[in-house]
């Protein structure tokens, strides 16, 4: 595989902004095109430490993955997932149990080329191409059914993805479809913009509309609709600088003491009795 994403060109549109790339580009990735990287400077504009923010989210997804594959979660559905960067939904699962499965599932062609890398070398993860849009065609994809067994728990997670989606799109009915194939004892991970009345946050949602046509933030209340009335897992939603699952009563610092790009993301996790 190619070592810059310019010198390799599967058959999709360079002329716009992929949500992967531009991530990719604020994270300091090399798996991205000069209109990815104008888009992640439009953002920086608003967000100086963009960068930061986006390894923030990170932070939620590693810590996530890491609770839930210590609950004994063996398999996980990666909605959603990007192009692999340095702690990845794999690295972080198969650090904990080195038998863990990963199917990744994403819509940018470039992640696809990135996951047959991924499979020359580690027969424990995959990557598909399919929507959440069309979570119906994920359940039915015959390499997800070959990753995911759906008679046991699934960690199913859509991470740093449910902003991409107005809520006129009801996007939670995707998640609904796709929760309902998980069995009991399943978790569910999402992080999302937050909407808590920082200024910050208008301004990332601000900068993503301009630079990729979507990106809006949601209050705590609209992101934990989005799991669907499951309990969620003690301390519930917050930052990921302020989230410890497995330390619940651990003291932390007010949300008011937090650098500005701590602020961006809140994450959680659902569990399914």
């Amino acid at each position: 595989m190619a070592e810059n994403a310019e010198d390799y060109v599967p058959d999709f549109d360079i002329s716009r902004p992929s949500i992967a790339r531009v991530y990719d580009a604020t994270l300091g990735g090399k798996d991205n095109f000069a209109v990815d990287r104008e888009g992640a400077a439009m953002i920086a504009k608003h967000v100086p430490k963009i960068r930061e923010a986006s390894q923030d989210n990170r932070l939620g997804l590693s810590k996530g993955v890491a609770f839930v594959a210590k609950q004994g979660i063996d398999q996980f559905l990666d909605i959603g997932a990007g192009l692999p960067t340095m702690e990845n939904t794999h690295q972080v699962a198969q650090r904990i149990n080195p038998n863990a499965k990963v199917c990744y599932v994403d819509n940018d062609p470039i992640v696809l080329a990135h996951g047959r890398a991924l499979l020359a070398t580690n027969e424990s993860t995959t990557i598909v191409t399919a929507d959440l849009r069309d979570p119906q065609s994920i359940l039915e994809h015959p390499e997800v059914n070959k990753f995911i067994d759906f008679t046991r728990p699934v960690g199913l997670m859509v991470v740093g993805l449910m902003m991409h989606f107005h809520p006129d799109e009801d996007p939670g009915s995707w998640i609904k479809t796709l929760l309902d194939a998980c069995p009991s004892g399943s978790y569910l991970h999402i992080t999302d913009f937050a909407d808590t009345g920082y200024p910050e946050q208008k301004a990332m949602e601000k900068s993503c509309i301009q630079a990729l046509g979507n990106g809006w933030i949601r209050t705590p209340e609209q992101i934990e609709a989005h799991f669907q009335g499951l309990p969620l897992v003690p301390p519930g939603l917050d930052y990921p600088t302020r989230w410890f699952p497995e330390e619940p009563d651990r003291e932390v610092p007010a949300a008011d003491d937090l650098e500005e790009h701590e602020r961006i993301i809140m994450v959680g996790v659902g569990y399914k009795a």
